[in-house]
């Protein structure tokens, strides 16, 4: 499977959703509303550093 960027893009926001939804369903303490306004944008920018991390380092593996 060739990942372009509408296929990355797709399976980031997939991710996100599916972790946002069991936070939300689980019964923790935290409210919807501090699930929404901090956990979530916070998974979106840690997953974010951490792919462009693994494409840096794809591009160099695929150079070397």
């Amino acid at each position: 499977m060739a990942l372009d960027l509408p296929k990355t893009v797709g399976a980031f926001v997939l991710i996100v959703a599916i972790g946002t939804a069991a936070m939300v369903m689980m019964p923790v303490s935290m409210g919807t509303d501090t699930i929404l306004m901090m956990v979530t944008p916070s998974m979106a920018v840690f997953g974010a550093i951490m792919l462009a991390i693994g494409v840096k380092h794809g591009e160099y593996r695929a150079t070397n």
